[in-house]
């Protein structure tokens, strides 16, 4: 049980500790809440890791060399945003992760029980998650691509239906996502099954509500009660969503493990939260923070992590709305920078054409 213990403590460092304190170097004016922090650490660990693994497994590495060099860049996200964090301390006199606003309605008695219905559900959701957690015909090949990499210490060179050795896998490792849950794995010491169906749903699910409550907030500024109606009806939509085993609400709850459900679920949820924020200071004619573009980039990178289509879609969403906005606002020089954060999927689809 001590053994467990210590496993479950490292994942929730790696999960929760490590990205919400990452986090203060993107926690700028539009969001210094936790929940913006976390997802926006998150999402600059996992840029991090698409640009160092991609590279390896073209190059035939190990996966130890790998999770190395991924574990020297997340201790060198950690000194960054703790030298950014001690610097606006100074400048603020306060941490920067405390919120910038409260909503005034939150405080009344229906704000509270709308709150605590919110969070009720949400811990049913995470125990079921869990307790029902099932192998689809997708994990044949996922989690054991996970699993494969960390005892063989090589990355798609062995078959994982059969164990054999075979080519280089490019296509495949283009989108490396398993890989992450098999650093996870090999940083913790559990088990690569026990942290895909336990530990990443609920890390994975709270995250994608942690998105929607960066949302709540956006919309409804000024009503505590009214983001936790807009939460909860969320949490009614997933409940009720599994009508189809191909529903993002399914891959949600069923299949978080997966990259292509986290594609669905976090990765174009927070490219869509970054384009309301860039519209919203587009309106107002406020300057556009380059941590706001840093953001962009990340969520580009993530989303070719989690899957190859993921290129396609956060380069459509981001020009579309860029576009749009540039037009409306008469503000032309959005799309430079833009354009700069949609160059890693034009690269990873060029590599996907090349190696498919």
């Amino acid at each position: 049980m001590r053994i467990v213990a210590v496993q479950v403590l490292i994942l929730i460092l790696l999960l929760l500790a490590v990205p919400m304190a990452i986090g203060g170097l993107c926690a700028g004016e539009d969001g210094k809440g936790p929940a913006f922090r976390w997802v926006g650490g998150q999402f600059l660990l996992w840029a991090g890791f698409q640009l160092i693994c991609v590279p390896m497994i073209l190059r035939q590495r190990r996966f130890s060399h790998m999770a190395a060099l991924f574990a020297g860049y997340t201790v060198l996200l950690l000194l960054l945003a703790a030298a950014v964090e001690l610097r606006r301390r100074r400048r603020e006199g306060a941490w920067s992760f405390l919120p910038a606003r409260r909503a005034e309605g939150g405080k009344s008695g229906e704000g509270v029980l709308l709150w605590i219905v919110f969070w009720g559900l949400l811990l049913f959701q995470l125990v079921q998650a869990v307790r029902l957690a099932y192998g689809d015909t997708d994990d044949a090949y996922y989690v054991a691509v996970a699993s494969v990499a960390e005892n063989s210490d090589t990355m798609y060179q062995v078959l994982p239906y059969t164990g054999g050795g075979t080519q280089l896998d490019s296509r495949h490792g283009l989108a490396p996502f398993p890989l992450w849950i098999a650093f996870l794995a090999k940083l913790s010491g559990m088990q690569v099954v026990t942290v895909a169906q336990v530990a990443l749903p609920v890390a994975l699910i709270a995250m994608t509500y942690g998105i929607y409550r960066v949302f709540a907030a956006e919309l409804f500024p000024a009503s505590g009660s009214q983001q936790a109606l807009f939460l909860i009806f969320t949490e009614i939509l997933v409940l009720f969503g599994n009508y189809s085993i191909y529903t993002v609400e399914n891959f949600m709850i069923a299949r978080s493990r997966q990259g292509k459900a986290a594609l669905g679920n976090i990765v174009i949820p927070f490219l869509l939260l970054l384009l309301l924020l860039l519209l919203r200071r587009l309106q107002e004619k406020r300057r556009i923070p380059a941590a706001l573009y840093v953001l962009f980039g990340a969520a580009a990178l993530t989303g070719c992590l989690c899957s190859t289509l993921g290129a396609l879609l956060v380069c459509m969403a981001v020009g579309l709305a860029g576009l749009i906005g540039a037009v409306c606002y008469k503000r032309p020089g959005i799309l430079a920078p833009l354009i700069v954060c949609c160059l890693p999927c034009v690269a990873y689809a060029v590599l996907y054409l090349l190696f498919d």
